[in-house]
């Protein structure tokens, strides 16, 4: 198959993944704004389209993180990108059709990870970009759950006094800046991930020459994503604005601030982090504040579940599908 046939096609499959994660990580953005009736779907939906190609235009830390901090530049090929972004297809799909939020970070570093180890062996993973993927970790799990939690305790002590009937207007308004905060937020993280999985196939591809993420290919990315948004993952929507825990305004607003906050200080740092485990331990972080017993914690054991099954599912499809392509090549 010549080169440039070759590179189209992993071309075409990462922006498969940059749909996908618009499809079914952005529902993560407008998932409480939807669930309290604050914004219709198709609003929701529309904003969040557009902030998150806003976001993915913002910056590119996290891209070059991704792009040529997980794995040694030399040890990937098209065929690895390839292998990356089939795992991801077939992973997320399967958990979107069940309404379980899934981490594309995870997912993309897996197959990454997995795609490398079946090629090269463990000496071509880069230590360091690994450890920026366990920070994300800790800054979506720990202070997603610690900012909604201690967010949600300041609003309740502020307005400890006032008439919930003059206070729930001002946070369904106020829900509507939160929700679309987190909408930028995921694009500027989340998006940026894929942006840097494009910049470096076209640099395999003799397209560049060295590895640099040029405005179309922000633009490309952009607007895939908002497409994906578009579609909307409404079993995700489901699950996190209604089965985790019951939310008003007042939560969401707490939620999504907290979540997006924590986002926009990774994205600075050039952390790639999962936006869905942050807005997932936000909701966690939240509901808590009523009472434990306020969180559905079946529902978030199987969300949980879903993730920690993530790095192994996808490293070992991005490993199978490596290994099949070596016997055949």
């Amino acid at each position: 198959m010549p080169d440039h046939s070759l590179l189209c096609i992993v071309l075409l499959l990462v922006l498969g993944g940059e749909f996908v994660n618009g499809w079914t990580d952005a529902p993560n953005a407008i998932a409480t704004v939807v669930s309290t009736r604050v914004l219709t779907p198709y609003r929701a939906l529309a904003m969040a389209s557009v902030l998150n190609f806003l976001g993915t235009l913002s910056g590119v830390a996290v891209a070059e993180t991704i792009g040529r901090g997980i794995v040694q530049t030399e040890a990937v090929t098209l065929y690895s990108i390839a292998a990356a972004a089939v795992s991801i297809l077939i992973w997320s799909i399967f958990a979107a059709y069940y309404g379980l939020p899934t981490s594309k970070t995870h997912e993309l570093v897996a197959g990454l990870t997995g795609a490398a180890l079946a090629t090269s062996g463990t000496h071509v993973l880069i230590p360091a970009g690994l450890e920026k993927v366990g920070l994300g970790l800790v800054f979506s799990t720990v202070l997603g759950f610690a900012g909604g939690f201690c967010l949600m305790v300041i609003i309740l002590w502020v307005f400890r006094r006032s008439n919930p009937g003059k206070v729930n207007p001002l946070f369904r308004v106020l829900q509507v800046f939160s929700s679309g905060f987190m909408a930028f937020s995921h694009g500027s993280n989340d998006g940026q991930k894929f942006m840097g999985i494009f910049a470096l196939a076209l640099v395999l591809g003799g397209v560049m020459n060295e590895f640099h993420i040029d405005l179309w290919v922000k633009i490309v990315c952009a607007i895939v994503m908002a497409i994906g948004t578009a579609t909307g993952g409404w079993r995700i929507v489901k699950t996190m604005g209604i089965r985790m825990t019951k939310l008003e305004p007042v939560h969401g607003f707490a939620a999504e601030t907290a979540a997006a906050t924590v986002i926009q200080i990774a994205t600075h740092l050039g952390v790639p982090l999962s936006t869905t485990h942050t807005i997932s331990t936000a909701i966690i972080g939240v509901g808590a504040t009523r009472r434990l017993s306020a969180v559905r914690w079946g529902v978030t054991m199987e969300i949980v579940t879903a993730w920690i099954l993530t790095f192994p599912i996808c490293g070992l499809i991005a490993f199978a599908v490596m290994k099949i392509v070596m016997l055949l090549t």
